[in-house]
């Protein structure tokens, strides 16, 4: 049976089984399609929430990018795990005792204000699209490298496949759907990782093969890893490169971006009991844990795969006596097949520049000995392999190691379930803030249920279209596109959830100039630095190290836009009138633990 078919078979048999789950599982209420009706259990919210959570950032770009810089991008591990423990002790079960279906109705009920409600949907909308552009991109990368059709196709193909399942299920559906999804992800990811650490260092264990000795030898694996990548003039992968301040705010802006990102909040309005809410963080820990602790040495094993392909000298440390691969064994070798099936689709790609017949790759600015000894002798004319897009290098990795076509087959399945389910949970966000906090909220607060349920519906499928079409031209990695929505929660979203948990002093005009200054000053912060600003088509900085503000990344940048956001809402709101004493009851009430079991506020 030919690969193609194999892969048609397991993504075909995956999507029959959404499709099916949202079909049975079809909200017939507001209330379904919003919260499930309040149904659904901690472990099987914490398993939704995890692959809600376990993008297409998370499967397939956060180990490639892991791959190609090594240990100063662990920060992706700590900051995502470490933002579960801020909403699990400090946003989940308040806002769950709130009783509320969306997080922009909290903001509009908390502060007062329906131009509170109004902004907290803005911001919401600029996140939730940021994010899912991400996901679109994941979806189109997977697609056209296993059912072998062009990235825009791909995109297309897994918009409508969302807009099946998503449109049909709400919540209700989606959360059964992610339940299946995240089984999904989690068996594609973790097979083939025991498969290669098996290969490479003998050990089952992925997570402990990765501080293992490399089959055959004395030589610690990431020892091995070190030496490998440094001959040929890359940096050395277990080294601390980048700016300590920058590492840190970056890990921070995903660590409070985490908690306050819509699409997973409101994952914590579906379970019955307040107490529930705490618990459904902590399984969604454990369920993400399985993946993330993985990632890696899924990382770390790729990057060691794809170089000791491209030299077969460099595991015995001799790279440069032994030729690199041959234009030649590209064309008709059968363990070449991975280099041609993705050179469709136009995420890795090479060229012969010095006329030798083989494709030489290397770090041409590298200062390595050995490498300038073979520039010199064998007249290297730079890095030949001229495309290696992050994103494939989960996705290429069963076919580098030849690993059995089924395994293959189930990380395409994988891959996309793990798009797929975060897609869907950041359309459902979207969806519930037009029709409920706009519409019903705003425009229309007399429509019917039935009215907003089909509005909800409607809106979907605009952001399924909206969101296809910014993926086809995305800003960057699925994971860069992830960690800049991040940025703009952590500026935004997350203070004035905290503060109107924690502060019975922060008003109306505090929250509104609070969430205003954060969110415009982090955008501008990003549109100067990121090569994307849709009027000007350009940048208006160098995106480097060297001129960023005292060396803070765009993606760090939410943190400081965090910061602004507190300062400006307190200092506004010591200067106006205090909130009118029911809100103060309410802040109050919301935290005390009394009645705890239950909510005791109800939509």
């Amino acid at each position: 049976m030919s690969q193609f078919t194999l892969n048609l078979i397991f993504i075909g048999l995956s999507f029959a089984l959404y499709i099916g789950i949202a079909i049975y599982a079809r909200a017939g209420s507001t209330s379904e399609f919003y919260a499930a009706n309040r149904g659904v259990s901690p472990v099987m919210n914490g398993m939704a929430t995890a692959a809600d959570w376990m993008s297409a950032a998370s499967f397939i770009s956060m180990a490639g990018l892991i791959a190609f810089t090594g240990y100063d991008n662990s920060t992706y591990l700590m900051g995502w795990t470490g933002g579960y423990v801020l909403l699990a002790m400090l946003l989940a079960p308040y806002l769950r005792k709130f009783g509320k279906f969306t997080v922009p109705e909290f903001i509009g009920d908390r502060f007062y204000s329906r131009t509170a409600r109004i902004i907290g949907v803005v911001c919401l909308l600029i996140i939730s699209i940021t994010y899912v552009i991400g996901q679109m991109t994941g979806v189109g990368v997977t697609f056209s490298r296993y059912l072998e059709v062009s990235n825009s196709t791909g995109l297309w193909i897994g918009a409508a496949i969302v807009f099946c399942y998503a449109v049909l299920g709400g919540m209700k559906g989606i959360t059964y759907t992610q339940v299946a999804q995240y089984v999904v992800l989690i068996i594609a990811y973790t097979i083939p990782a025991i498969f290669i650490a098996l290969q490479l260092t003998g050990h089952f264990l992925p997570q402990t093969g990765l501080f293992g000795t490399l089959n055959g030898t004395d030589t610690k694996f990431l020892t091995k890893l070190d030496q490998v990548v440094t001959d040929l003039g890359f940096r050395e992968y277990t080294a601390h490169h980048t700016s300590t301040l920058d590492m840190v705010l970056f890990t921070l802006a995903l660590m409070i971006g985490t908690a306050g990102l819509p699409h997973v909040i409101i994952r914590f309005f579906t379970v019955p009991k307040v107490a529930d809410a705490r618990k459904s963080a902590g399984w969604a820990l454990v369920f993400i844990a399985l993946l993330y602790t993985v990632a890696p040495a899924v990382g770390a094993m790729s990057r060691f795969n794809l170089t000791t392909t491209m030299w077969p000298g460099a595991e015995a440390g001799e790279t440069f006596s032994q030729p690199a691969v041959t234009l030649e064994s590209i064309e008709n070798d059968e363990d070449k097949q991975w280099m041609r099936n993705w050179q469709v689709t136009g995420l890795l790609n090479w060229e012969d520049k010095n006329g030798d017949g083989m494709i030489q790759y290397y770090n041409e600015a590298g200062e390595s000995e050995a490498l300038s000894a073979a520039i010199e002798e064998q007249g290297l004319a730079g890095n030949e392999l001229t495309t290696v897009n992050n994103d494939i290098m989960v996705l290429a990795n069963p076919e580098i190691a030849n690993l059995p076509g089924w395994v293959i087959a189930i990380v395409a399945a994988g891959g996309l379930a793990a798009a797929l389910s975060t897609a869907a949970g950041l359309l459902l966000a979207i969806s519930g803030a037009v029709s409920h906090d706009l519409v019903k909220g705003w425009l229309a607060p007399d429509i019917s249920e039935k009215g907003e349920l089909n509005a909800a519906r409607i809106s979907m499928a605009v952001s399924i279209l909206v969101a296809t079409i910014l993926g086809l031209n995305p800003p960057g990695f699925a994971a860069q596109t992830v960690a800049l929505a991040f940025g703009l929660a952590a500026s935004s979203i997350f203070p004035v959830l905290m503060m109107g948990i924690f502060s019975t002093r922060i008003n109306k005009q505090g929250a509104i100039w609070g969430m205003l200054a954060g969110i415009i000053s982090t955008l501008m912060y990003i549109f100067a630095y990121k090569g994307f600003l849709f009027i000007a088509g350009t940048n208006l900085f160098e995106d480097n190290a060297a001129s960023w503000m005292f060396g803070i990344s765009p993606a760090s940048f939410g943190v400081i836009g965090a910061l602004i956001n507190f300062g400006v809402a307190y200092f506004v709101s010591n200067a106006t009138e205090e909130p009118p004493a029911e809100i103060v009851e309410l802040v109050e009430s919301i935290r005390v633990p009394r009645g705890a079991g239950a909510a005791t506020a109800h939509h």
